[in-house]
This record gives structure tokens, sequence and C-alpha cells, in this order.
């Protein structure tokens, strides 16, 4: 199982998308108050805002969740190819929630930073794929092999 690149791609996968829950998305210092967006929630002062912002959190712990079956699923590299385009909508929300929030915040606060949790997503993408394409091309080295018997 480990010796092959797919599961080593879909642990950067799971790293990635576990890792953006703690870093933040976005961040602003304006008047003395920061503003910090993170997977879970908009801290705003003192104040916590969940929803909607749990969103992003919700859909990076399916992919994580989603990534963590697909390793375990060595076995059947069809399946493994289903669950991991499942699992690129899942990080396309991912990343499309992360900006979407982070969109709106700029334009009612103003410009801020974008933090670690706003790339790692897309590297959790970029992992997905190579995965996927390391799968398919397994399973075309099976394929290819039985029909030579």
């Amino acid at each position: 199982m480990w010796q092959r690149i797919q599961t080593v791609f879909l642990v950067i996968v799971i790293i990635g998308v576990l890792v953006t829950l703690i870093f933040p998305i976005w961040t602003i210092n304006s008047n003395g108050e920061q503003t910090v967006l993170t997977g879970f929630y908009l801290l705003k002062g003192n104040v916590y805002q969940y929803t909607p912002y749990a969103i992003t959190a919700m859909l990076a712990i399916a992919s994580a969740t989603l990534a963590l079956i697909q390793i375990t699923k060595y076995k059947s590299r069809v399946t493994q190819m289903k669950m991991g385009a499942l699992n690129s909508f899942f990080l396309v929300g991912v990343c499309g929630s992360a900006y979407w929030f982070s969109s709106q915040l700029i334009k009612l606060m103003g410009p801020g930073q974008y933090g670690l949790g706003m790339w790692l997503p897309a590297i959790a993408i970029l992992a997905n794929l190579l995965a996927n394409r390391f799968i398919r091309k397994d399973e075309k080295l099976v394929r290819d092999s039985n029909r030579l018997r």
C-alpha cells in the first residue's frame, strides 16, 4: 500500500485539508481589531461566528475522510478512481467556499491578507489529481497485462 506513489499523494491531500482547518484563510487588522477567517469560524474581535463559515470545514473533513477511505481501497482501483473524482468535487468546494467567504469579507472590510489556509486546498487538489493519474496508470497496466495472458 505505502509503496504506491498515489498513496503518498492521498496522504498529502489529507494533511493539506486538515491543516487548512487550523491555519487562517484570511486576516485583517482594522481599527485595532483583528478579524480572522478560518475553516470553522469567523473571529471578529472576541465574537465567533460559525455559520455559514463552517461549510468550508465540513467539506474539508469530508474530503479528508474520503481520501482516507480511498487509501484503504487499494485493491479496487476502479473504486479508487470513482472516489478520487468525488473527492475532486469536495476539494473544489473547499477552495470555492474559502474564496467566496474571503471575497465577501474583502468587500465589507477592505483588503486583508490571505493565509496558508487559502493555499493548502489548491495543493491538495493537485495532489488528488496526481493520485488519480497514477491510479489510472496502474489500472491500465493491469488491464494490459491481463490481455497478454
